[in-house]
């Protein structure tokens, strides 16, 4: 889905509510402190005409109502600012980011995720942002160090997190209270899991599978390579040998075996990680992999209620990791203007409210300890306790993935589909993808 909106631009809204920081057009900008707008306006930069900021992101429906409405609010502050909006679903979104960034009119404001925040730094097509971080102009000083991190690339801030989310079992609670079978918890190892997903194939006598088989996933498979003291990657290369992704695949092989996960077929579904596809929702299997901030998502796709754990391991093989991030483009006209607005999406409290857990947990501890109370939606009070229970225990973040991330995925995707339908051992597929991987991470 596409949807294009008229500018939203307030021209004529109450000049009494305006609190200018400075003209951007050569005057100097004030930084504000601490957390921006829980208590009072926020004070804003703008500039001294009229300004139109083109924003660019990817989501489902309610995704845009929900950032419109902050985008308003900001307007109210700052009446001279309005904004052209375009939204779509995943599918196409970076597609059409690449023809517009080859044409040299990305929007002002556009939202990325982890698989292409390398790339497009070092493009030179988002804006480094560090200057405003410096002094505050962009405050990320209530935002975990981690989360910060996440978004810097050779050492420039290229993207500030829009929300921070972990990797999550999603499990079909009403079907293991029907069955008998306890919940998957946090800390469970690798293979309690394993041997939790076959105890529940059995209880249920075969006719749904205990879990999805997650041999393709590079989020599952990316924790399982840090529990164990290694990495996906290391700088442009990847961090782990040929043995580990052999050890990998043999883990869920016997998990097939022992029929703990569905047949290839089933697997292949839901492989593309569509919400709508996810054995969990369509009754296939009682666990599914996931992020946590898609909970309110596939509650919405099922009728039994759904509860959610960490992905095995150690939760410190998680980190504060962004779901998605705002960032600049580089040839923006209002550089400094749409730093504003990224520290009023991140950073204000009332924009937190409004915002709630749609992206997952507000980046801002301070905003997300603020919003905390008006989160009435169960399943986005599910995941922000998971999130509040696993947040003295993750470990230290990676940098975001290199170049060739997208293409890494897919191959590991295809190795771990050739395994799984018998066209090539263990041993065959991994040589392949490592040989193709690396092929990828140089290009």
């Amino acid at each position: 889905m596409s949807a294009v909106r008229s500018p939203l631009l307030r021209a004529g809204a109450d000049p009494g509510r305006r609190r200018l920081l400075a003209a951007l057009l050569g005057a100097p900008v004030l930084a504000t402190v601490g957390l921006t707008g829980c208590g009072e306006d926020q004070v804003a930069a703008v500039e001294t005409g009229p300004v139109e900021l083109s924003v660019f992101w990817y989501g489902e429906a309610k995704r845009a109502e929900l950032t419109e409405r902050v985008l308003r609010l900001y307007t109210d502050r700052n009446p001279r600012v309005g904004f052209r909006i375009t939204w779509q679903g995943p599918d196409g979104y970076y597609d059409r980011l690449a023809t517009q960034a080859a044409g040299g009119n990305v929007p002002d404001l556009i939202q990325l995720d982890d698989s292409m925040l390398t790339e497009y730094a070092r493009r030179e097509i988002v804006l480094d942002l560090g200057g405003y971080v410096a002094d505050h102009r962009l405050d990320l000083r209530t935002l975990p160090s981690g989360l910060v991190r996440y978004g810097q690339v050779d050492g420039r801030t290229v993207g500030v997190a829009a929300a921070q989310t972990a990797a999550v079992v999603v499990y079909d609670r009403t079907l293991l209270r029907r069955l008998r079978q306890p919940e998957p918890s946090t800390g469970m190892s690798w293979a309690e899991y394993v041997a939790w997903a076959g105890r529940v194939t059995r209880a249920g006598e075969g006719r749904v599978a205990g879990t999805m088989d997650p041999s393709g996933d590079y989020r599952a498979f990316w924790l399982w390579l840090r529990g164990r003291g290694d990495e996906l990657y290391r700088d442009r290369q990847l961090g782990f040998g040929a043995d580990a992704l052999v050890e990998w695949f043999e883990l869920w092989r016997r998990a097939r075996s022992g029929r703990a996960t569905p047949s290839a077929a089933l697997v292949e579904q839901a492989d593309g990680g569509e919400p709508a596809r996810q054995l969990v929702v369509t009754g296939a299997t009682a666990a599914s992999f996931a992020w946590s901030h898609q909970l309110p998502e596939l509650q919405r796709l099922t009728d039994a209620e759904l509860g959610l754990a960490a992905l095995p391991g150690p939760p410190e093989a998680q980190w504060h990791r962004a779901s998605m991030y705002w960032a600049a483009f580089r040839g923006t006209r209002h550089p400094a203007l749409v730093a504003d607005v990224i520290n009023f999406l991140t950073g204000n409290g009332e924009a937190g409210t409004v915002l709630g857990h749609e992206r997952g947990l507000n980046p801002s501890l301070a905003v997300r300890s603020f919003v905390q109370a008006s989160i009435t939606d169960p399943t986005q009070r599910r995941a922000a306790a998971l999130g509040t229970a696993l947040a003295d225990r993750l470990g230290p973040a990676p940098s975001p993935p290199p170049q060739g991330h997208l293409q890494v995925r897919a191959l590991l995707l295809e190795a771990a589909e050739s395994v799984r339908g018998g066209a090539a051992g263990t041993r065959v597929a991994t040589d392949r993808f490592i040989a193709q991987a690396n092929a990828a991470l140089a290009g």
